[in-house]
């Protein structure tokens, strides 16, 4: 979604700094700041091919694992019980 702001020069005597203060002014009345700093850290969902490299790599550890432990290569590790 894109939101366009725009701020002209009202005359040749304003400043720059009043021109920046009316813009900032727009872009908070319009909200346009605040999506933005609520977007910033959000994650798009992963794509269904990403989904399956990600389960075919798991299953790939967990099999090699179970191999190595079948060979006496790793100790075997007991789970903690969960009460």
């Amino acid at each position: 979604m894109i939101i366009t702001s725009m701020v002209n020069k009202d005359s040749a005597t304003e400043s720059n700094l009043s021109l920046i203060k009316r813009f900032s002014k727009r872009l908070q009345g319009a909200g346009t700041l605040r999506r933005a700093k609520a977007n910033r850290y959000t994650d798009r969902p992963l794509s269904a091919y990403k989904k399956k490299q990600q389960a075919l790599k798991r299953i790939q550890r967990q099999t090699e694992f179970e191999r190595l432990r079948k060979l006496g290569l790793i100790e075997d590790v007991g789970r903690k019980k969960s009460y």
